[in-house]
């Protein structure tokens, strides 16, 4: 089993192989195929990460002010 695993390993190594001009060649025609966000929808999402940041922070700040509150009011009974 343990030179199945080795065999396979060098396989891919042997498969990864490639030279810095073909590398560089793939780097740019996958680069090629990205699709930047307009200006609109980056803008879009960032107040809409923005608007749940606040949302979210109010919420774990009430719900560490009740977990607060009760661990308090539990040492008070000590």
């Amino acid at each position: 089993m343990a030179e199945t695993s080795v065999s396979i390993a060098r396989s891919e190594i042997e498969m990864a192989k490639v030279s810095p001009g073909e590398f560089i060649r793939q780097v740019r025609s996958e680069a090629s195929k990205v699709v930047w966000p307009s200006r609109e929808e980056t803008v879009r999402t960032a107040i809409f990460v923005a608007i749940m940041m606040v949302i979210l922070s109010v919420f774990f700040l009430g719900v560490d002010t009740i977990f607060s509150f009760i661990v308090q009011w539990l040492l008070s009974l000590v």
